[in-house]
């Protein structure tokens, strides 16, 4: 067994406690994790789709919500707001999202992601998270998020 299928094996009954983390906590790790990983995009204004608008990421079999914009250079992330767009979905598909195991347009028409609201400004979201180069993130994370949605895929 790969550490990937051990992490996930050992990982996946402790996801649903994630819930009961403070969201004041959640928040802070999110905030703090997309400043670093995401630092570039940032500066280079990939992410201004977000300016004055806020996108709902929806955890759906773990319970979890965040909202997401962006002000200025940073990511700034809410527990409720009017949002613009919702994208849901299981953790293991945004697992599978963010590994690049599956096509985001496979998950979106298989509905196993969902954009409800103004789907301009999802289908924008998708096809900015499916532009961010993996090379700009620390090469043992990238190959760790890769491994873990080929462990689940």
């Amino acid at each position: 067994m790969s550490l990937a299928q051990w992490l996930v094996k050992l990982g996946e009954p402790l996801l649903p406690y994630g819930r009961h983390v403070p969201f004041a906590v959640q928040c802070r790790v999110i905030e703090l994790a997309a400043a670093r990983l995401f630092a570039a995009p940032l500066a280079e204004g990939a992410f201004d789709l977000l300016q004055e608008r806020w996108l709902r990421l929806e955890v759906s079999d773990l319970g979890l919500a965040w909202c997401l914009s962006c002000q200025g250079t940073q990511l700034r992330v809410a527990q409720r707001e009017a949002v613009d767009v919702c994208i849901r979905g299981t953790w293991r598909d945004f697992l599978l999202l963010a590994s690049r195991q599956e096509d985001p347009d496979t998950l979106f028409f298989r509905r196993r992601l969902v954009i409800e609201g103004d789907t301009d400004l999802g289908l924008g979201v998708k096809n900015l998270l499916d532009g961010l180069d993996p090379d700009q993130l620390p090469p043992r994370l990238w190959r760790l998020v890769r491994e873990l949605g080929a462990a689940v895929h």
